[in-house]
């Protein structure tokens, strides 16, 4: 008789634990173990419990392939969590350990494999091979693609997250935070609005103060003090929520008819607009993409877009500083040029209208489109195409959780059409669709690797651009990790070309995932290591550091609402003489609109409870002692950099803090 010390490991999670009948048979290249009910006395499976069993088997087994587990109800149905399995053979020092990391729901059977990461080339077992296919086929039948809406990246086929499976869904203590969050967000808020419903007016901008009370962040209250400073709003176009934005400009576009003399009080006495020019120190933000968007319509009232064009200079005293604005694409008599030297009230508003389109820019294409709806493709090719065991699954698998849950949450609450945006921001209904619709015809691979973006943007000089600084140290230290991992399965372009598995994975990604993009630059096959490299690179990065700049800050830049409005109520202005306080209250979102802008923004934005940073993998997929180094070698080059933003800041007032990779999620779960 050959005994097999085994350990089970239950999940740590709320209502991870069972008290089901829990079964185990082991599978070995010359047979299989008895099926043995795993019961110790007292209380099996408990959440968090590491359980000792044996296993016995009349023969011995050989080569160990695989750990059947088996659930069966005990009085009612109890759900159980599994993380892995461990199995010491009899005679042997050596532990072999099976990672699981699922849900057993029902009446269950699951096989899993021994964690050494394998490719398909390197399976030879018959038993082996006909599991990867077989995991496979159940994944694809469950993951399936679907058209959401033309023109954007396709995604899961669910239409609420209720569809989705236990596995990839929230664990309890993450639906219950994401839940509770958001309704104690808008019930604090909403009786600040019956407050000021009843008290005085909504007449005067430091009304706004009157809806900062718990929710509140530092640099919101520093939003809050100076934001009407221009040195402020320049520093938003590199350091802000949508750091992607700004160009430089050697040639003015024919459409903004910018003197020099309109900005020459802008600029030191010594020199002029062709002179910066020349010298690259002019920038500009273009939100052409916002022409012709239909604006929405809520609660009966017509809410108003802009496609602003505005000017920047790189001053040698005050930093990056508007030096114009005109807030259509097309110049005439009604499309003023607004200059800081016109009357305060009108320079202040125009700069409001820039911030107006900043806010449908960067929720809907720099956050939605660029990170979520991007990740998703990466997320359901992974799925169907890569088994558990693929060193490449093993590698991405951290980097995708809850974010299928969390991109359907958003589908159905947030962008549906009787969601959020619709409720209060003037993109919502139709003009979101059109908006993401536009962005994605001209998304480029090329555009997703920061050091390409800001070549291409031509701002690799700007001065304090630590989004710029932080990303590429980023890029870097994920590039590096991930060219070790893909090099230790694959010793030459020709394994990565010979990976049956991974070619028909990049061709979900490029065909099924990113379809009707001629011009995104990225084939449908995989011909190096170095480009494999590059599209992990790309899937970790955004999935992280990327969404972290986008998502992380919008509560601090936001929640100061009439530094970056969520919609606008009246018509940008023709006439910098007629502007007043009163047209710039009546513009501004109103109380019901602000207090709900505010709520989002905290709930989305804020740090999550259940949070796992950059580089902390508490689902231990790599079981190898090579490769489990690697990721301390990652985790120690984090650090570094961790300490290296920590020093950039010290003594600023105004910190760069969102790319610390202690406050970087490692995938895309709010």
């Amino acid at each position: 008789m050959e005994v097999y010390t085994v350990t089970v490991a239950t999940g740590t999670s709320e209502y991870s634990g069972t008290n089901n009948y829990i079964f185990m048979t082991l599978i070995g290249e010359k047979g299989e173990s008895e099926r043995t009910l795993l019961d110790n006395p007292g209380l099996d499976f408990c959440r968090g419990a590491v359980d000792q069993y044996r296993v016995t088997s009349k023969e011995p087994l050989g080569s160990l392939l695989l750990v059947r587990l088996e659930k069966e109800k005990y009085f009612v149905e109890d759900n159980w969590f599994c993380r892995y399995v461990t199995v010491e053979p009899p005679g042997e020092k050596r532990l072999l350990t099976f990672p699981c990391y699922r849900w057993l729901i029902g009446k269950a059977r699951v096989e899993i494999r021994e964690g050494t990461a394998k490719t398909l080339v390197d399976d030879s077992s018959a038993k082996l091979l006909q599991h990867r296919k077989a995991e496979l086929q159940e994944r694809q039948n469950t993951f399936r693609w679907v058209t959401w809406a033309t023109g954007i990246p396709r995604c899961v086929d669910a239409k609420a997250e209720t569809d989705l499976p236990q596995d990839v869904r929230f664990d309890n203590e993450k639906r219950s935070d994401f839940e509770h969050s958001l309704q104690y967000a808008l019930l604090e808020l909403s009786l600040k609005k019956l407050a000021i419903t009843f008290g005085k007016s909504w007449s005067d901008l430091d009304d706004f103060k009157r809806i900062f009370w718990k929710l509140r962040s530092p640099i919101a209250e520093y939003c809050m003090d100076h934001w009407k400073e221009d040195w402020l709003f320049g520093y938003q176009c590199l350091n802000g929520s949508n750091p992607r934005m700004i160009k430089k400009c050697s040639v003015l576009p024919g459409n903004f008819p910018v003197t020099s003399d309109m900005v020459q009080s802008s600029m030191p006495a010594k020199t002029n607009l062709d002179k910066e020019l020349k010298a690259g120190n002019i920038f500009l933000l273009d939100y052409a993409i916002m022409d012709g968007i239909p604006a929405n319509t809520i609660k009966g009232k017509p809410q108003f877009i802009a496609a602003p064009l505005c000017l920047l200079y790189q001053h040698p005293d005050e930093g990056l500083i508007p030096i114009a604005i005109q807030l259509e694409q097309t110049p005439d008599l009604d499309t003023p040029i607004f200059l800081p030297r016109d009357p305060p009230l009108a320079w202040l508003l125009a700069k409001m209208w820039v911030r107006h389109s900043e806010f449908q820019v960067f929720q809907l294409l720099s956050h939605l489109l660029r990170t979520h709806l991007v990740v998703e493709v990466f997320c359901v090719a992974t799925l169907r195409q890569l088994p558990a065991v693929h060193p490449m699954y093993k590698l991405l698998a951290p980097h995708l959780r809850y974010t299928l849950e969390i991109n359907c949450r958003g589908r159905t609450q947030l962008i549906s059409p009787n969601g959020i945006f619709k409720r209060v921001v003037s993109t919502g209904g139709d003009g979101l669709l059109i908006l993401a619709q536009r962005e994605y015809k001209v998304l480029t691979y090329r555009s997703l690797q920061p050091h390409f973006d800001f070549t291409d943007r031509g701002v690799f000089q700007v001065p304090n651009y630590f989004y710029r600084e932080n990303s590429l140290m980023l890029w870097e230290a994920i590039h590096s990790f991930v060219s070790d991992m893909v090099s230790l399965y694959y010793h030459t372009d020709q394994d990565v070309e010979k990976d049956p598995e991974l070619q028909a994975w990049i061709k979900d990604i490029a065909e099924e995932g990113f379809t009707e993009l001629p011009n995104f630059g990225l084939s449908n096959k995989l011909c190096s290591k170095e480009e494999l490299s590059t599209l992990l690179t790309v899937a970790i990065f955004t999935s992280t550091a990327q969404h972290a700049a986008t998502n992380n800050g919008q509560f601090d830049w936001c929640a100061w609402v009439p530094n970056t409005p969520c919609t606008m109520r009246l018509p940008p202005p023709s006439d910098k003489d007629a502007v007043t306080m009163e047209m710039i209250m009546a513009s501004l979102p109103d109380v019901g609109q602000s207090c709900v802008q505010m709520a989002i923004t905290w709930h989305l934005g804020r740090a999550q409870p259940d949070a796992i940073p950059l580089g902390q993998y508490t689902q231990e997929h790599f079981t190898e002692s090579v490769a489990v180094e690697l990721i301390e070698t990652f985790r120690k080059k984090l650090k570094e950099i961790e300490d290296q933003i920590l020093d950039q800041n010290a003594g600023l007032d105004l910190q760069y803090l969102v790319l610390l990779p202690s406050r970087i999620e490692n995938s895309i779960t709010i």
